[in-house]
């Protein structure tokens, strides 16, 4: 089981993590009934805090930042000597946390996504996870909230009886979602990206022989291009001369970011 902290990635700061011991903190504070802000960052997700200072802040007070990509855990490897064998994959994160809710008996919340999504997924965790208890699921409503729905929404995740809350709002609105509810659930809010869409079967997830290589992006690039090329054809690239520049030392990125100055109640 590896967990030792975390470590800057071209501004980010991301964990040193296993899926072992990313379980284990989670189900604790799912256990326990504390608060736990979880992401699982890709490259687009790093880069949407190299980009904007203020969500740099949000992803830097998260609780648990998870290698979701695997050039984040490549640059975790070459920048910090991390040593880490695998990558902390939001949707795989997702599986193994049903699993063990199911065998503790603790009941998850789905949020996000659409009504259609979260049906098939429901069904289809149930049935994958026999004793899996869904408390509840809300779709988004794919515009900000006021401040009354916000409070409204954490009311009813509180009053399902849930003990963690999955957030399927795509990045960056899943991790803002997770950084202004905090202080609202007394649960872990894990951030999962596209685990809604490939476990209720709407979406294709990419072969494990190119996810091991690297290459998911090519594959999630072919199937929808006009949403996603400018996320791998611009940001990727971006990516990796930073990472080069930091492992280079031509570049250093330590100037802590400032605090969002208002709250965007994503939902």
């Amino acid at each position: 089981m590896i967990d030792e902290g975390k470590r800057n990635v071209v501004g980010v700061m991301v964990n040193v993590i296993d899926y072992e011991a990313a379980v284990r903190r989670v189900m604790e504070a799912a256990r326990e009934s504390r608060p736990l802000t979880v992401s699982a960052l890709a490259v687009h997700g790093v880069m949407t805090g190299v980009l904007d200072d203020a969500h740099r802040y949000r992803l830097n007070h998260l609780d648990l930042v998870c290698p979701d990509g695997q050039p984040v855990r490549w640059a975790l490897n070459r920048l910090h000597g991390a040593g880490l064998r695998e990558r902390v994959y939001g949707p795989e994160l997702t599986l193994r946390l049903c699993a063990e809710a199911a065998r503790q008996g603790l009941p998850v919340y789905f949020y996000g996504s659409r009504p259609e999504v979260l049906e098939r997924l429901r069904a289809n965790m149930e049935g994958r996870f026999p004793g899996l208890k869904v408390a509840g699921a809300r779709p988004s409503r794919f515009r900000t909230l006021t401040p009354d729905e916000k409070e409204e929404v954490a009311r009813d995740i509180r009053r399902s009886g849930a003990r963690l809350v999955f957030v399927g709002l795509g990045c960056p609105r899943q991790e803002v979602w997770a950084f202004e509810y905090r202080d609202l659930l007394p649960m872990p809010v894990i951030a999962v990206g596209a685990a809604f869409d490939f476990h209720a079967g709407t979406e294709p997830q990419a072969p494990a022989r190119l996810q091991r290589v690297g290459l998911e992006w090519l594959f999630r690039l072919l199937h929808n291009p006009g949403r996603l090329w400018r996320r791998y054809l611009l940001l990727s690239p971006a990516y990796v001369a930073l990472v080069v520049a930091q492992a280079a030392g031509l570049r250093r990125f330590d100037t802590p970011p400032p605090a969002p100055t208002a709250e965007l109640r994503y939902g």
